[in-house]
């Protein structure tokens, strides 16, 4: 059985080395456990979407929220699925310092990642319009 989770965390250390050793670590690992997903990172928060089999979701979600490269780590929306979403991705990564602000105010108050302050369908539609305006790197 397929399921999507979607969390969102603080980053303890917010420098790029720390972030690209997350995405690394992802890429490497995520495909041996059918793990797909999309991870958008700014101002020191993630938001991040996961997909695969119910198991290893869970597994990689009680892995992030002991991970000590995160904290403050809230799941925002867990939903069974027919199909993936983010199914050609092992981890793509938006790179929010290049996207048109207008993207994040359309979701909501302030111009800024903020997923602590909506919905997780408000999230999750963010993640979804960022992936179809092409706003995402990494395609590994």
């Amino acid at each position: 059985m397929l399921v999507r989770l979607l969390y969102a965390s603080r980053a303890v250390d917010t420098s790029a080395e720390a972030i690209e050793a997350i995405l690394m670590q992802s890429r490497q690992s995520n495909p041996t456990c059918g793990i797909t997903g999309i991870l958008c990172y700014g101002g020191g928060i993630f938001l991040q979407a996961i997909e695969g089999g119910r198991m290893a979701v869970s597994d990689l979600f009680g892995h992030i929220q002991k991970d000590a490269r995160h904290k403050d780590v809230v799941l925002l929306h867990y939903e069974e699925i027919s199909e993936r979403r983010f199914g050609g991705w092992t981890m793509g990564q938006v790179n929010l310092s290049k996207l048109n602000h207008s993207i994040l105010l359309k979701y909501s108050e302030r111009p800024e990642l903020d997923p602590y302050a909506v919905s997780g369908k408000v999230s999750l539609a963010l993640l979804e319009e960022l992936m179809a305006t092409a706003s995402i790197i990494g395609r590994a």
